[in-house]
């Protein structure tokens, strides 16, 4: 089974952060520019890169995607994946007709389950389902907000209408450098047997190959961040890492 890294970038006020699990107040900057950030991203092999509009998260509209889609027009041999603020058909339209390759869809699919439903099954291997967990809960709206709704719930119900890639994100690790989750979202993979790419605390190669041999659980990838940006190993080591895998 093939093995992804998303290298991430988080986007505020149009440069590149890393918020310490989900908390505003908690804000590192990385750099001034989302587009040269992914072109080095690019230029270090990405294939894909995953990319977070954290304003847009918080604000429930459209605030960095100009960036996006910069990058997904102007960086050729990688795919872009988007996340935050997308709450409606326009959003999604938005980013698919100017050259983005996956939308994500969150707090979208807690408030409007209908919505991402029927979002789902027209635009298929276009949506990824993003789910962000605290203590096993939904969180949305930026993580600002805490739902009544388990994950793996949330999860198995969007894989039995179509779903075939879920983001799982566990915010007790992210931006922590802890270490994944690796049981949480080995969990997700099983309750909703589709790809599950795994999302928070990477701190090294050890934890991408953890990570890697869980793979054939369902698990096809990870996203990483915070490792990448304080040098705790680059990407090209990580990517022909994990290409030694079978």
């Amino acid at each position: 089974m093939s093995f992804t890294i998303y290298p991430a970038i988080d986007m505020r006020g149009g440069k590149c952060v890393r918020l310490l699990q989900g908390d505003y107040d908690k804000e590192t900057i990385y750099g001034d520019s989302p587009f040269d950030m992914a072109r080095n991203f690019a230029a270090d092999g990405a294939e894909w890169i995953h990319m977070v509009d954290l304003d847009g998260a918080k604000d429930g509209k459209r605030v960095n995607d100009r960036f996006v889609i910069e990058a997904a027009q102007k960086l050729k041999n990688v795919k872009v994946q988007i996340g935050g603020g997308i709450r409606s058909e326009g959003d999604i339209l938005h980013y698919l007709e100017n050259g983005v390759d996956r939308v994500i869809i969150g707090s979208i699919a807690v408030s409007n389950p209908d919505f991402a439903i029927n979002m789902i099954k027209k635009y298929r291997e276009k949506i990824a389902v993003g789910i962000d967990a605290k203590n096993g809960y939904v969180a949305t709206h930026g993580w600002l907000d805490t739902s009544e709704l388990k994950a793996v719930e949330l999860g198995k119900r969007f894989a039995e209408a179509g779903a075939e890639t879920f983001i799982f994100t566990d915010i007790a690790t992210d931006g922590t450098l802890a270490g994944p989750n690796i049981a949480a979202v080995c969990e997700m993979a099983k309750v909703t047997g589709k790809n599950v790419i795994a999302s928070g605390g990477v701190s090294s190669i050890a934890d991408l190959n953890a990570l890697k041999s869980v793979a054939f659980k369902g698990i096809s990838g990870v996203i990483v961040g915070k490792a990448l940006y304080e040098n705790r190993f680059t990407l090209k080591a990580a990517i022909e890492e994990v290409k030694l895998w079978p």
